[in-house]
């Protein structure tokens, strides 16, 4: 059995709800993808891969872009029911579902947190990298981790960067899709170096938290991060450090207690890197389907191809394609 724990949807209902406030541009590039909203369609990708199954996540973009906070939470709940329901109808296919937050609404996110987890019976919550430009270490969004915590369930970062970011300060906004391209993979090692330095795990030290593709740029980071630590405020406004002097263990470590996934896009080398960086301890089978040309097919068998090249114990390659998952989510 594989369990794939980070892959997206739109359930029905949501994507409706998107019809009526969203450019149809964009609603029209989701209903494309037949396998992002259509069931039946992904139901039928996965018979092609046996037994399969997929813990599912809301798809891009994250809820706090569509709305002010006073629209975003009943748009959370809507896509958390929806989830829910496709949970409920498959459940030999989609065993559970991370659920999506109000992130621009903190006071309401907990709430969301504690409804979704209770009443739907999510295992984790996906949380984007940023809220509209704002760090996860601000201190408004504390309380929404600290939830988590208590509850026991995890998060799973997950990369948010929009074209609007420019490359560089001259220009007012990103070419030829570096913001996607590159800027993803930093916006996710940007956000767990956040997490480390603000002492988020001394906080909260049972904090379950994995990050998208393996780390990012983390595994490819790991000499400069002893270095890192030691480094002080290059700022006149700012005064801080060394670094390691808030912090109760070697830099190094605290990236360590990441859990990452296998979602590489079929990139051998790279996987290699986050493996022997993580280790198979820490590393969970996910795929990022279905965005690829054939609806997640290619994604499916690329990391699957990857998975099995990997140089590691066939006992290491099971953890990871099930076992590691299962305990990460609490899944029987």
């Amino acid at each position: 059995m594989k369990l794939d724990v980070f892959n997206h949807v739109f359930p029905e209902i949501f994507i409706e709800t998107l019809e009526e406030t969203m450019p149809k541009r964009a609603v029209a590039r989701w209903r494309s993808i037949e396998t992002l909203w259509n069931m039946d369609a992904r139901l039928r990708l996965l018979d092609e891969f046996g037994d399969y199954r997929q813990v599912i996540s809301m798809s891009q973009p994250p809820i706090d872009v569509l709305g002010g906070p006073e629209q975003t939470p009943a748009l959370a709940r809507i896509a958390n029911d929806g989830m829910a329901e496709i949970c409920r109808a498959h459940p030999d296919r989609f065993p559970s579902f991370l659920l999506s937050l109000p992130m621009n609404n903190p006071d309401e996110a907990v709430k969301e947190v504690d409804r979704a987890v209770s009443e739907l019976g999510a295992c984790g919550a996906q949380i984007h990298s940023n809220v509209s430009g704002r760090a996860l270490d601000d201190p408004a969004f504390f309380p929404v981790f600290e939830r988590l915590e208590r509850l026991g369930k995890p998060v799973f970062l997950h990369p948010a960067r929009p074209m609007s970011h420019a490359d560089y300060e001259a220009e007012d906004a990103s070419k030829y899709e570096i913001f996607w391209g590159l800027g993803w993979a930093y916006e996710t090692s940007a956000a767990m170096a956040r997490i480390v330095f603000s002492g988020m795990f001394d906080k909260l030290p049972d904090l379950k938290m994995l990050a998208h593709h393996w780390g990012a740029y983390i595994p490819h980071a790991e000499g400069r991060l002893p270095h890192w630590e030691g480094r002080s405020s290059q700022s006149d406004e700012t005064d801080y450090g060394p670094l390691k002097d808030s912090l109760k263990r070697p830099v190094t470590d605290y990236f360590k207690m990441f859990y990452a996934d296998t979602a590489m896009f079929g990139a051998q080398a790279a996987s290699q890197c986050g493996l022997e960086f993580f280790g198979a301890g820490h590393s969970l089978f996910a795929t990022d389907c279905p965005f690829d040309r054939e609806g997640g097919r290619i994604l499916m068998r690329d990391t699957i191809a990857v998975m099995e090249s990997l140089r590691c114990t066939d006992a290491e390659r099971e953890a990871m394609y099930l076992d590691n998952g299962r305990a990460f989510l609490g899944l029987e």
